[in-house]
């Protein structure tokens, strides 16, 4: 089993609980870990045989573009639509990061990490 690590991918989007979050906006960065079956492609050195992290990052931004109230639901969207894209796909965690949250003091982000484990529950 190997892992495909997709590291700190940036956004501006406009995820959270208050109205003006889902108007002004905020920069997020997500973090995408999978496990994936590496050994085909690493013996065939095609792309048909690796798991494409092109299309997993084309996955994050499509759910990055749709206006979650919580972090949490946005995981969750994100876990299911690689799930559904990667049905081959081993552990699916997923880290989203809210850069400068509005929360009446200096704090640099808040994160919510979520495992496909976690939602198969």
């Amino acid at each position: 089993m190997g892992l495909i690590q997709l590291e700190n991918m940036e956004f501006y989007a406009y995820h959270g609980h208050y109205k003006e979050e889902r108007i002004v906006g905020n920069h997020f960065l997500v973090d995408v870990n999978v496990e994936s079956d590496c050994t085909p492609a690493s013996v065939s050195d095609d792309l048909k045989d690796a798991l494409n992290y092109q299309v997993i990052y084309m996955l994050v931004k499509e759910q990055m573009q749709i206006k979650s109230n919580l972090l949490e639901h946005l995981c969750g969207r994100i876990i299911h639509a690689i799930t559904d894209r990667f049905p081959e796909a081993g552990k699916i965690t997923v880290k989203v990061s809210k850069i400068n949250p509005p929360l009446g003091g200096k704090v640099e982000k808040v994160s919510v990490m979520m495992s496909s484990d976690d939602d198969r529950k």
